[in-house]
């Protein structure tokens, strides 16, 4: 079968290392960074890779086998000379549009970009258009899409095991990756509308610029009538599907789920539930899977688990709840008509962790 050739831009931390932060952590299954998913999978060549920095590439290389001549600090040269199949942007949020554009319009087959998907809704506009207009397969990183023990949750809801579904809840854990399991346990649903507030202090925003995604909690309703909880708990990482008949949580940011079933209501109208067997599921790397989605889209031309439009169906979600925190809480319709929000990159740059 073809092997793919695949390069990665932003070679630090994602892009490259955080496998060594990350080992120990007991939902955490290797490889976790773009250059390990790539280096693993068996149909795909880690051809080349692109940074500003020449020393961490210089890394990067070593760890993850990057040949000689493959390292660019200009990542327009290294697509038009390599004219790899595949590319991973794993840079800052402020760039990740630009980048992601060129490859789309330059011959680059399928895209891996980093969460979240873009600094604005005006860049995220432009990605989709660049992807749906060039053909491009594109997959964002928000791993917990390919993670099995979630896919076990999905299995749960769609069986209809837990009667019909009402609401899927984030206790906690960033707007990217939980925005999208949400619309992932809800089978993509269209948001119709959300309504939030934010938690943090208000020196985060400047006008229209943020400098920083401001933490916030709120709701969402969805096309189908399930309604999505995004709520500020400090529990960590934790998703809830509820449906009449049962819940499924994930808990410990996926290192444990629970399955509880409905077996009666006492006579104070409260719902009885007992404990039930999780499903058991085999642990698997979701970058990896995630690549080896792309990879089975290239094979075949079927759409990818991920997809540009599902990329900006959560993006869309992050920018509406910052207008509806901006209006004091106010209802705000999805799609979203008009915003000039931008959020900058962090002001410093982390040196990622070479070793474990």
């Amino acid at each position: 079968m073809r092997t793919y050739r695949a390069a990665v831009i932003g070679c630090s931390r994602m892009g490259g290392f955080i496998d060594n932060e990350v080992a120990h952590v007991p939902s955490v299954t290797l490889p976790y960074s773009h250059g390990g998913g790539f280096a693993a999978c068996e149909r795909t060549d880690l051809v080349a890779c692109s940074d500003l920095r020449p020393e961490i590439m210089d890394k990067f290389s070593d760890v993850h086998g990057v040949p000689s001549g493959g390292q660019y600090t200009d990542f327009r040269k290294m697509i038009d000379e390599v004219q790899p199949d595949i590319v991973s942007v794993a840079t800052m949020q402020g760039v990740r549009a630009e980048i992601v554009i060129y490859a789309a319009d330059h011959g680059v087959k399928a895209i891996y970009a980093e969460k979240p998907m873009a600094s604005s809704m005006a860049e995220a506009a432009a990605m989709v258009k660049a992807i749906e207009r060039n053909n491009v397969i594109f997959n964002m990183g928000a791993s917990r899409r390919w993670h099995p023990g979630y896919d076990k949750m999905k299995e749960l809801i769609d069986s209809g095991e837990l009667g019909s579904l009402k609401s899927v809840i984030s206790l906690g854990g960033g707007h990217s990756h939980s925005f999208d399991m949400l619309l992932r346990l809800n089978s993509d649903a269209p948001a119709l509308w959300v309504q939030a507030h934010a938690t943090t202090d208000e020196d985060v925003v400047s006008g229209d610029t943020l400098r920083r995604f401001p933490r916030h909690e709120g709701f969402i309703k969805f096309e189908n009538d399930v309604t999505g909880y995004y709520l500020d708990t400090g529990r960590g990482v934790e998703f809830e599907a509820v449906g009449d008949k049962g819940i499924v949580t994930a808990q410990r940011n996926g290192a444990e789920f629970r399955l509880r079933m409905h077996v009666t209501d006492d006579d104070k109208g409260g719902a009885g539930f007992v404990e039930a067997p999780f499903p058991k599921f085999d642990a698997a790397s979701p970058t990896l899977r995630l690549i080896e989605d792309l990879v089975v889209s290239l094979d075949t031309g079927t759409p990818p688990r991920g997809g540009v439009r599902s990329a900006y169906a959560s993006t869309e979600i992050i920018f509406a709840f910052i207008e509806s925190a901006r209006r004091n809480g106010q209802k705000v319709d999805i799609p979203l008509e008009e915003s000039h929000v931008k959020i900058l990159d962090p002001a410093q740059h982390k040196t990622p962790r070479y070793e474990r």
